[in-house]
């Protein structure tokens, strides 16, 4: 939760989000499939609402995502698996989109 206020309070605040990138177990922040209690945040789709309405870049780490059921329809195609679990809203790719945010920032800022 508390990346997603940082997040959040930036952009309140007129910052610019570059790129989130999600790695290791953070990356279940973009399964559409998970279901939150009812008196409960749902926090992955608190994300993606966040996501499309900043046209913020997205990105899955691909080795956490894979590992973690986390898919999109390209993987889910390579790998022989009937359903999707990624939001639309974002992407997998490898660690290099992670250099790429870095230095096109003016901070890194890591959550974890």
């Amino acid at each position: 939760m508390t990346a997603y206020q940082f997040a959040r309070n930036l952009l309140d605040q007129g910052h610019d989000i570059y790129r989130v990138f999600f790695y290791g177990d953070g990356v279940f922040t973009l399964n559409a499939l998970a279901v939150s209690p009812q008196d409960e945040i749902n926090l992955p789709q608190a994300w993606h609402q966040l996501i499309e309405s900043h046209e913020i870049e997205s990105i899955a780490c691909v080795s956490s995502a894979i590992s973690r059921g986390i898919i999109n329809p390209r993987e889910a195609e390579r790998h022989e698996k009937d359903s999707v679990s990624l939001f639309e809203s974002s992407d997998i790719a490898g660690l290099g989109q992670l250099v790429d945010a870095a230095l096109q920032s003016d901070r890194l800022i890591n959550f974890g």
